[in-house]
């Protein structure tokens, strides 16, 4: 694999390429500018409409995938991180697992190959199903331009995760991207001045603390700024502050191993130290809502263009691009705790689904990220540290009885956070909101480090 790589290199010499920074010390003001600079560039592709499409009004066949992708519908953002997330997804998979071997230099180039196939087929998909309107009525040549539009996107994409992983930024575009997505769509729902007509009732602000305001002052119902259904309400903004807080709170949990050196001296101080292991990391979640979202489009294509198939009723049963029925609509959050009630079995499987899924993978990516028992007992023994009443060859043996427990442990509380958030219509859904604390978490711990440098 790794000749087939360099053989295909010269082709990539079109598409920029980020020379490294790692090798020179980048200043962290620089490194903040950068940073910026790469949040600016995306929130500008973000609001720029593509050109060439027809009218993007209705329901979103893709609702389920914004989130997590960060993406903008009708915008060059519209595949968002998605090419990028899954190439780095799949190589980390299959390289992990031993399933391809790919020399350490020619990893980087594989992911960039392997993500840019990615967008190009993700582009082609979207114009060929009709996301933007029958290819016929499109025009072929409009249909070409768009594709050429999310293709250059997805370029810039890649572009700008290089720059912040080679050392010129904080953090990662992927992390970034998400967590820009989450904080935009909370600020817009509880601040946002526009009114919307309801046909059953008078107009309102889109905005639930604006909403909640202009009832205090007109002295309307302040139950309804509390409970509305058809729009963000204050509830949802406190299930949002209740979820942020909890996430904040397991943050600090850790599984304290004592180790020390083997050069340790009696009487010696500060030559031994504990090592904190906490492995409810932010992929296992991203794992399971990328492997969901590919599954509703996958699902909604099928059911589109072949509705009366068994197997595909099967999958997915969907109306105005909402599942109805099927395994997407069991995997499916309940739209409240009411509904929740309504249906209990759905409501009993989605949590079932949730628990488990996300159980399965935190113990799977321990795995193949370098993070099992036997990888950190190597990296124990290459810093010559040793535990306390164990010997060396039984060290991955103890380390075994710590880690994979930990690890599914930790991803039961990220899809139990996920559960809740989704339960009590939390803003951004569960996923957003693990996923942005536990980004802004890196970017501040990231942010000290490089001050105490």
């Amino acid at each position: 694999m790794g000749s087939f790589f360099r053989a295909v290199k010269p082709f990539l010499g079109f598409v920029p390429e980020v020379e490294s920074g790692l090798e020179k010390k980048v200043p962290l003001r620089t490194k903040v500018i950068y940073t910026l600079t790469t949040l600016f560039l995306f929130l500008v592709c973000s609001r720029l409409p593509l050109y060439g499409i027809h009218s993007t009004t209705g329901a979103d066949p893709f609702y389920w995938m914004r989130a997590i992708l960060a993406s903008s519908r009708g915008t060059v953002m519209e595949l968002g991180i998605g090419p990028i997330l899954t190439s780095g997804l799949v190589m980390q998979l299959l390289t992990g697992s031993k399933i391809i071997q790919i020399p350490e230099e020619d990893r980087a180039l594989a992911q960039k190959l392997l993500g840019l196939l990615i967008t190009v087929g993700q582009a082609m998909t979207y114009v060929l199903s009709g996301v933007y309107g029958p290819v016929a009525q499109l025009g072929v040549g409009n249909a070409v331009l768009i594709v050429l539009q999310l293709v250059f996107a997805g370029i810039i994409v890649i572009c700008l995760d290089e720059l912040l992983q080679k050392g010129y930024g904080l953090g990662s575009a992927i992390s970034l991207f998400i967590t820009t997505s989450f904080c935009e769509s909370v600020i817009w729902k509880a601040f946002s001045p526009v009114i919307i007509s309801n046909t059953h009732s008078r107009p309102e602000f889109e905005g639930a603390l604006i909403s909640l305001f202009h009832n205090l002052i007109t002295k309307s119902s302040i139950r309804q700024a509390f409970f509305r259904q058809s729009l963000p309400n204050v509830t949802n903004l406190l299930a949002t502050v209740l979820v942020f807080l909890i996430v904040v709170y397991i943050q600090g949990f850790r599984v304290v191993l004592p180790v020390k050196s083997k050069d340790y001296r009696r009487g010696q101080q500060g030559s031994g130290y504990p090592i904190k292991l906490f492995y409810t990391s932010n992929m296992p979640i991203i794992l399971q809502s990328a492997l969901v979202s590919n599954f509703y489009f996958i699902s909604l294509l099928l059911h589109r263009n072949f509705s009366g198939n068994f197997l595909v009723n099967l999958l997915g049963q969907w109306r105005d691009s909402v599942p109805v029925g099927g395994l997407a609509y069991l995997i499916t959050a309940p739209t409240s705790l009411a509904d929740m009630a309504a249906h209990p079995l759905h409501a009993l499987f989605y949590i079932v689904f949730m628990l488990s899924a996300c159980a399965f993978l935190s113990a799977t990516w321990i795995q193949v990220s370098g993070s099992s028992a036997r990888d950190v007992a190597k990296q124990l023994k290459e810093q010559r540290m040793v535990m306390a009443g164990h010997r060396d060859t039984h060290l991955h043996k103890e380390l075994n009885r710590y880690i994979p427990t930990a690890a599914a442990f930790g991803g039961m509380c990220i899809g139990a956070l996920t559960v809740l958030a989704d339960l009590t219509g939390a803003i951004g859904s569960g996923t957003g909101i693990l996923l942005a604390v536990t980004t802004l978490y890196q970017f501040l711990d990231t942010l000290d480090k490089e001050k105490t440098i």
